[in-house]
């Protein structure tokens, strides 16, 4: 199984250290190689821009993918989508000068529009029902209605500021966009696959929640869960020689906090908090 991941950028880190989590460590790093062993012998890593990845995939020299999914959309390939993984979210969006005339899609017809994404771009206005010329650059695409070439761009952000800082305002939103995990339809049941999304689907479950152990009364048991419901109900465990039970449960990261007090109000003890690497739900 050869998975086809970003080779630098912000998305080769968190991808690498999904992988890593997931229980596919690297066995040779990653620094300036084109692949890598994992210490599953059935799965490689390949190493590729971001851009590149989807055709990999599509063309087979790679069965899964990890890459944005505003890439694959302008590579206009057939992939299967497995997973959003909840990083590298941004948006593509229609801009255009401030002080412009252009406040709407409509204002740009028979105008141009300068783009690294002209597909989408394209599939967009198209969608829209508004004639415009796209142009594709390969960079600097804010600067391009400051000096006459466009218009109106469309273009990648995140925050907004590179917008904001050239004067430009958003018009509309193009499409949304964060890393997902993308098969080939040919592998689509390969159980060596399944195991893989599944590794990495355990890791994304996890994130965000805590491992909750105590010592509960048995008679207040029934208040314990009242406050913590957990998945599907915690675990309740006996104590030998006791008239306490061991409870577990698994709690979002983010009600830890009130969570503990609300327990020790019906009398539980003991409360241990640990974190949770992988969680197949």
């Amino acid at each position: 199984m050869r998975i086809a991941v970003p080779n630098k950028g912000r998305l080769h880190d968190p991808t690498v250290d999904l992988l890593e989590r997931a229980g596919l460590t690297l066995v040779d790093g990653a620094d300036r190689k084109l692949y890598a062993d994992t210490v599953d012998p059935g799965v490689t890593v390949l190493f590729a821009r971001s851009s590149d990845i989807p055709e990999y995939v599509a063309d087979g020299a790679a069965d899964l993918g990890i890459t944005g999914y505003d890439q694959v959309r302008e590579s206009d390939v057939e992939l299967v989508e497995l997973l959003d993984l909840g990083y590298g979210t941004c948006r593509l969006v229609l801009a255009a000068p401030e002080a412009g005339e252009i406040e709407r899609v409509a204002d740009l017809a028979g105008g141009t529009v300068a783009t690294e994404f002209p597909t989408v771009t394209t599939e967009y206005f198209d969608r829209e029902g508004v004639d415009v010329d796209v142009v594709e650059v390969s960079g600097a695409t804010e600067l391009t209605p400051h000096v006459d070439i466009a218009d109106g761009i469309v273009d990648i952000t995140s925050t907004g500021t590179t917008l904001r800082m050239n004067r430009l305002a958003v018009i509309d939103e193009v499409l949304a966009s964060s890393v997902r995990l993308f098969a080939s339809p040919e592998v689509t049941d390969d159980p060596k696959l399944e195991q893989v999304a599944t590794a990495i689907e355990s890791v994304l479950a996890a994130d965000g929640r805590r491992y909750l152990m105590m010592n509960v009364p048995e008679n207040r048991l029934a208040e314990v869960r009242e406050v913590i419901p957990g998945m599907g109900g915690p675990t309740v465990m006996d104590i030998a020689g006791d008239n306490r039970v061991a409870v577990h449960a698994v709690v979002d990261e983010d009600r830890v906090f009130e969570t503990i007090a609300e327990l020790k109000t019906v009398g539980a003890s003991d409360i241990l908090v640990t974190e949770i690497e992988r969680l197949v739900e």
